[in-house]
């Protein structure tokens, strides 16, 4: 955290680090460092990392003190604590962690700051980021937490939920070409590197390419930078994959900040984004993006994100994860600014006037993951809209890319030809549900639970449960149901009318599929 050693800092270039030699020479050094998630995982200590991830700093500030660190972990501790900590460190300290890139050419690319005092300060956001099989850097601007005053208009975000929920939804598929609408700092176009060959990342922030630029050139990418809004830089290029964390927040169509307002009222901009991606898919291409949407009083917020998809012809899955109320989530946004109380106080009254003025009573906020028919495929759009909020249940890629591959299946198979395959049953757990009553615990109700798939719930009552049970991907769906019929008595005809929307709905779930 900055110190109390102020200085009225700059109004940030809007084109940072464009020296290739300083940005080559600031990568060297960094990895020289040891500048990774693991490598300040381990000056930290685990415990103290988590707690700087949490926000709790003092921890961190203690473990990389002079009185803490070897000789030998100086310069990593000097990088910690100007990116990370914001703290204001020794120009000597500082020279010896970035001996080739070099304090004076860091200061005049916009990386560092000199106070009056002499000391150095950070003066950009760098920070390490990994995955499962990658490590990387991360260029953005610091945060409001990290300096003195509000952000500035075109202030570039880091590396945060939106951004982190998003990569974690995206389908890793290979594809040829992949479109990132508003890269930011570039961490979405930093993911599709592992599996995209080509890569166009667009913004409308000139300031928001440079350090996607940066972020590419620190981690040996090359990525097609485009400025321009929405489709603008695209016009007449189609794509395999185009993902997009848009400035998305509801709002009254102003644009205080280039990273959260679109300048365009309301939800308008998510819906333009929607109904144009038809035009940019190739056959069977996919789109995936965050958004919100405005909930006005008594309507379903599945009619207003439905009507987006209307007549474009993309299958969806559309999840709302969360309804948040007007002051929750103008209070989200206000605190990101770092502006004082009495500028936060007079925008957050504003901002609640317009959502009274529009009946708006919550806006929700979720995924939109949609892909565009094949060649040839002339049908009804598949559309699903479902509001999923259970801890541990967020979309991510593989359940996305399992979704859609059983939408799939369930169009293209019949009830005749589903009554003929074998069925198997994947890892679930039967929850049961029971009233204490005069007689002791009365059961009301069971269910069986994929763990970790996003609406993997299915409810059962004794027939469908003991249908599940024996899907053991050893005999058709058809004898089943025959076998239960007969020990119900009942009609196996009608049993199998009851029982096949019960099955798809398990398949549609992930709790059943076709035994190999």
């Amino acid at each position: 955290m900055s110190s109390l050693n102020c200085v009225t800092a700059p109004q940030p270039s809007p084109h940072p680090l464009t020296d290739d030699s300083v940005l080559d020479a600031l990568g060297a050094d960094l990895r020289a460092a040891g500048y990774t998630t693991d490598g300040v995982t381990e000056l930290l200590g685990e415990d103290v990392h988590a707690a700087l991830l949490r926000g709790v700093w003092w921890p961190a500030l203690a473990a990389t003190s002079e009185t803490s660190v070897e000789d030998d972990e100086v310069p990593l501790a000097t990088v910690i604590r100007l990116f990370l900590l914001g703290s204001d460190e020794p120009e000597t300290s500082v020279a010896q962690a970035f001996p080739t890139s070099g304090v004076d050419a860091l200061i005049a690319e916009g990386v560092l700051i000199r106070l009056d005092d002499g000391a150095i300060r950070a003066n950009l956001d760098i920070r390490p980021h990994a995955d499962e099989t990658h490590d990387y850097l991360v260029v953005a601007d610091q945060d409001a937490a990290m300096r003195p005053g509000p952000v500035a208009r075109d202030h570039v975000l880091g590396i945060g939920g939106a951004s982190m929920s998003l990569a974690r939804a995206i389908i890793r598929e290979p594809a040829r070409r992949a479109l990132d609408i508003g890269t930011g700092c570039g961490i979405q176009a930093l993911h599709l590197n592992s599996h995209c060959d080509e890569i166009v990342a667009t913004d409308t922030n000139e300031r928001a390419l440079a350090l996607a630029r940066a972020t590419a050139r620190l981690n040996g990418m090359s990525w097609d930078l485009r400025a321009g809004s929405m489709f603008e830089p695209v016009a007449g290029e189609r794509f395999d994959l185009i993902v997009s964390n848009p400035p998305f927040v509801v709002g009254t169509g102003s644009q205080d900040y280039i990273y959260r307002d679109s300048g365009v009222v309301g939800d308008a901009l998510c819906e333009q984004l929607i109904r144009e991606l038809p035009a940019y898919l190739n056959p069977g291409g996919t789109a995936q993006i965050l958004a919100n949407w405005i909930i006005t009083d008594g309507a379903d917020w599945r009619e207003r994100v439905a009507g987006w998809l209307d007549g474009t012809g993309l299958d969806a899955w559309v999840v709302q994860r969360e309804a948040a109320d007007p002051i929750s989530y103008v209070s989200l946004w206000l605190s990101d600014a770092g502006e004082d109380e009495q500028a936060t106080a007079r925008r957050g009254e504003q901002w609640l006037e317009w959502f009274d003025d529009n009946d708006i009573v919550a806006i929700g906020m979720g995924s939109i993951t949609v892909r565009a028919p094949e060649a040839g495929e002339d049908r009804e759009p598949d559309v699903v809209l479902e509001e999923i909020t259970g801890a541990g249940e967020e979309v991510t890629g593989p359940e996305a890319q399992a979704f859609l591959a059983r939408r799939r299946y369930l169009r293209e198979t019949s009830d005749a030809d589903l009554l003929d395959k074998r069925l198997s049953i994947a890892p679930v757990m039967l929850e049961e549900h029971s009233l204490p009553g005069e007689d002791g615990w009365q059961q009301v109700g069971a269910a069986v639970r994929r763990p970790g798939g996003p609406a993997a719930v299915l409810g059962v009552d004794e027939v469908s449960r003991a249908l599940l049970a024996g899907c053991r991907g050893q005999v058709p769906l058809q004898t089943l149901i025959e076998l239960l019929a007969g020990f119900h008595g009942v009609d196996a005809e009608a049993l199998a009318t009851a029982a096949l929307p019960v099955v798809r709905e398990a398949i549609g779930r992930g709790i059943l599929y076709e035994a190999n």
